[in-house]
């Protein structure tokens, strides 16, 4: 904090977060991943919400188990503030099946001291399709 606000973190800081978390969900790094987030950050994707660092960890490998050749494209970051907002592209596949799936993705983010407060994902699993 300075002078009772919340610091601003840089386009740049904001950024490299983003990018460690693309590359955690990619190599399956639940624990990077859920460092990113501030103890008591919310990771929320539709119809699923994870609050702390543990929940979100536990989220991760979960996923990681069932879900691997993630691939991530990432295609705008737009920052304001100590928010941004990412659209990306975004397929796995699953183990079990083989099968692949994709979706667009637009991910809202905000930082509180340098780390993820709120990761709320708008998944688009039609469009990717046509």
């Amino acid at each position: 904090y300075k002078g009772g606000t919340i610091a601003l973190m840089t386009p740049e800081q904001i950024k490299s977060i983003i990018y460690q978390a693309r590359e955690a969900w990619i190599s399956g790094d639940a624990e990077g991943f859920s460092k990113l987030f501030h103890p008591d950050g919310v990771f929320i994707v539709p119809g699923h919400k994870w609050q702390g660092q543990e929940a979100i960890r536990q989220s991760l490998t979960e996923f990681a188990k069932t879900y691997t050749d993630i691939r991530i494209e990432i295609h705008r970051i737009l920052i304001d503030d100590n928010r941004a907002v990412v659209e990306w592209f975004w397929q796995d596949k699953e183990k079990a099946t083989g099968k692949r799936s994709q979706a667009d993705d637009a991910i809202v983010i905000h930082f509180k001291n340098g780390l993820i407060q709120l990761w709320r994902e708008y998944i688009d699993l039609e469009s990717s399709k046509n």
